[in-house]
């Protein structure tokens, strides 16, 4: 597994295993156990997915040492501030039945980021947060936050997919020391990306499929992937992607893809702002 290192020296592994959308809970817990049994050290939750104790349970089921995984989940907005981010944060690691998260991440750009950021800042240097950051913060965002706190988020989980490769917010990212993450590795399908014909060609070419195209590209430009599949040999062929490389004209043909617009919601919208901040989860 190839790792990534975070602006504080921790270790993230650069292929994840995701839950979004696995709600009911022995699915959960059996998807989960499945990505471990395949090889997954890295799995990401989040408060708003209503699954981080069946998550829990996969990882005590599965026996393997603590200091293994990399664990990940998500601060939702109704908890945004100090004292909810603190209380949120809590009721996580029990759900999860962990001690320590490996990353915490603010979910959404919304509410009382700068009161939450404090928190987590506070977690961090406990220890108790090995690393911390952000999830679709877009670009005026994530710099506001940087230059008004001590600690620049060590990760901003954002979507990026070939339709939507973020290759114009990368660099600005990488030179503030913050790793790209990608929610939606495959646009969850849209735009026909696994029957699209320039992906059909690369994956046929390299003798892969669609979806290895997808996260091998990712992955040679540095992105953190988190596919999420309820189908043990799918999670197997996602997994099975440091074994080739994609050369120059498969990576420039991909790049073309980008439409440049996101295929699910824009941030920056009241709608969403509205949408997202009416949202609660139960604590």
């Amino acid at each position: 597994m190839k790792n990534v290192t975070l602006n504080n020296g921790v270790e993230m592994p650069i292929l994840g295993f995701g839950v979004f959308q696995i709600p009911e809970e022995a699915d959960c817990i059996a998807a989960v156990e499945a990505a471990l049994e395949v090889g997954y050290r890295h799995i990401d939750t989040a408060a708003s997915y209503r699954n981080e104790a069946a998550v829990g349970q996969a990882i005590k089921n599965s026996g393997i040492a603590r200091d293994e995984l990399f664990v990940t989940t998500k601060l939702w907005i109704d908890s945004a501030g100090e004292a909810g981010a603190l209380k949120a944060f809590d009721k996580s690691c029990q759900n999860l039945g962990l001690d320590y998260l490996d990353l915490y991440l603010i979910h959404q750009p919304f509410g009382d980021v700068y009161g939450s950021w404090r928190s987590m800042q506070k977690l961090n240097r406990e220890g108790r947060a090995r690393a911390i950051g952000v999830s679709n913060f877009y670009p005026d965002r994530l710099v506001d936050l940087i230059l008004h706190n001590e600690i620049v988020p060590a990760v901003n989980q954002i979507e990026t997919h070939p339709f939507f490769s973020r290759a114009d917010y990368q660099p600005l990212m990488q030179q503030h020391g913050v790793q790209i993450e990608s929610w939606g590795p495959f646009a969850e399908g849209k735009n026909d990306l696994f029957t699209n014909p320039v992906l059909q060609a690369i994956a046929a070419k390299n003798q892969k499929s669609v979806a290895q195209v997808v996260l091998r590209s990712l992955i040679q430009r540095d992105v953190v992937v988190i596919p999420k599949s309820v189908h043990r040999q799918r999670m197997a062929e996602n997994f099975d992607v440091f074994g080739f490389e994609l050369d120059a004209d498969d990576m420039q043909a991909i790049a073309a893809l980008d439409t440049g617009a996101s295929l699910f919601f824009d941030h920056r919208t009241a709608d969403v702002a509205s949408g997202l901040g009416s949202y609660r989860i139960e604590h």
